[in-house]
């Protein structure tokens, strides 16, 4: 499973010149925490380069929940698809907590990756990985138990945005239990009893506003199919 676009961002990827020229096509907005950034639905054609925060990627889902599909930083850009393609939104983006965004007209951004292949190569490259990865986010919620991929999405939070503080790692994007849960594809409730598990077994501490990870070796083997004391 894989909420994380490529380790390297779009922005990180292009030279100086082009992160020059393409900041000079755009205009900077600030979004409050939670404030949606882009609506699934809309036909509004402009991309947004993601200068400070994080978002997520999201659709709704037949009970009425959310289903988080992606999470997006500094230096990736959004609405990539509507602003090529000129078709509504997919998905909608939804701030995390406060960002900064560089809106850039559809025509701009698809002038700026036409006259630039090394943008153009690097915005196909994304999207390519952006199809595995919603590959692979399917075939685990065919076959894969909500403890499986809560165990998935820990290891991955882990690996890309902890830190180690006594002896455990700390979250540094730690989600409310309702954020885990869309972004697992279940229900919070169970997402609950998941995370009561893991406690019990050690692997995870929780509290107000915060998440760690205690033991990363057996959530690993979990994520992967193996048992560790637990039950689902």
């Amino acid at each position: 499973m894989g909420l994380f676009g490529e380790r390297h961002t779009f922005m990180e990827g292009l030279g100086p010149a082009d992160r020059e020229a393409l900041t000079g096509l755009g205009t900077r907005h600030d979004y409050p925490p939670h404030e949606t950034v882009l609506a699934e639905g809309d036909r509004t054609t402009f991309a947004v380069v993601l200068l400070r925060g994080w978002c997520t990627v999201w659709t709704p889902t037949e009970r009425g929940s959310r289903l988080i599909l992606a999470l997006r930083r500094a230096g990736e850009v959004v609405g990539d698809m509507a602003a090529l393609d000129g078709r509504p939104r997919s998905a909608s983006v939804s701030a995390l907590g406060p960002v900064t965004g560089l809106a850039v007209a559809g025509e701009r951004f698809r002038w700026f990756l036409a006259s630039r292949p090394h943008a153009n190569a690097l915005m196909m490259s994304q999207l390519t990985e952006r199809l595995r990865s919603a590959d692979h986010e399917r075939r685990a919620l065919a076959s894969m138990t909500v403890l499986q991929r809560l165990a998935q999405r820990l290891v991955e939070l882990a690996d890309r945005t902890g830190r180690v503080e006594n002896e455990v790692v700390t979250l540094r994007l730690p989600l409310a239990q309702h954020e885990l849960a869309a972004s697992v594809g279940s229900t919070r409730e169970a997402v609950a009893k998941a995370l009561r598990l893991l406690r019990e077994q050690g692997l995870v501490r929780t509290g107000p506003g915060t998440l760690a990870v205690a033991d990363l070796a057996p959530l690993r083997l979990l994520a992967a199919g193996h048992h560790h004391g637990t039950d689902t």
